[in-house]
């Protein structure tokens, strides 16, 4: 008996060392793969994951792949790559706001169209965005406090997205291809004016000054060469006026069947 208890004495204690041991691992192995200022956890039943003011300048790459909401706000991240969040299956929501965001690639968001929800990409830097970022992406998203160039690339990139209707009168034209719309809400100006009919036709007027520049320089290059052979050919002449009558005739013949 005095055996069986040192044993299961020992056995215990070995026990709790062994599960000590398990659990300080993984709050190392979690402290070294997580960027610094990000941690996991469990919000309303939803695993997320929080890198807020962490100072990050790109889209941290050990993203847990069961995580439900991300959040990447208040940090200096510049621009979304291609397949940023590809491995992020379940995620609903994510939050890029107030961030120095100028660049979204055309792949970014891909591979999220399943469940993403939300996306917020507001007080960035986004000038200008290509419309197939948004493709088959359905979550609502909130582009307001961004200093937009109101043009028929935004008119477009506007009509693929589901856009949070919390923040859509606050997309404001920082500048504009009318310079009257400037500092007016992007939805009140895009009820005034077809941005992609201006562009459209601003092209046409470019094209036809273009033609008639090229075909003014032919114009005057044909009515150039034309005087300047009438000259040549009349100081031709007058110098054969001007040589002895037979030598006269031989080269008055020449330059008639020459002209001919």
């Amino acid at each position: 008996m005095p055996l069986l208890d040192w044993f299961l004495r020992h056995s215990f204690a070995m026990w709790l060392l062994l599960q000590s041991f398990v659990l300080m691992t993984f709050c190392f192995h979690s402290a070294t793969t997580f960027p610094k200022g990000c941690y996991q956890a469990e919000e309303d039943g939803y695993r997320t994951f929080r890198c807020s003011n962490a100072q990050l300048t790109e889209v941290p790459k050990d993203i847990p792949n069961n995580t439900h909401k991300l959040y990447l706000d208040y940090n200096q991240i510049t621009y979304i790559p291609n397949d940023a969040f590809q491995n992020l299956p379940v995620l609903m929501d994510l939050d890029l706001s107030h961030n120095a965001i100028s660049r979204l690639e055309t792949g970014a968001f891909r591979g999220l169209s399943e469940h993403l929800n939300f996306l917020d990409l507001s007080s960035n830097k986004l000038v200008s965005v290509n419309k197939d970022v948004f493709i088959n992406l359905k979550a609502k998203t909130n582009l307001s406090s961004n200093p937009w160039l109101c043009d028929c690339m935004l008119q477009e990139m506007i009509r693929l997205v589901e856009l949070d209707p919390g923040s859509s009168s606050s997309i404001l034209c920082d500048k504009s291809i009318q310079e009257e719309h400037e500092g007016k809400p992007f939805l009140q100006a895009v009820k005034d004016v077809d941005f992609c009919n201006v562009y459209k036709k601003t092209t046409d007027i470019a094209m036809l000054v273009t033609m008639f520049g090229w075909f003014t320089m032919v114009i005057s290059y044909l009515v150039y060469y034309v005087r300047q052979n009438q000259e040549d050919a009349r100081r031709h002449l007058e110098y054969l006026k001007s040589l002895p009558s037979k030598q006269r005739k031989s080269e008055e013949s020449s330059t008639i069947s020459t002209v001919v």
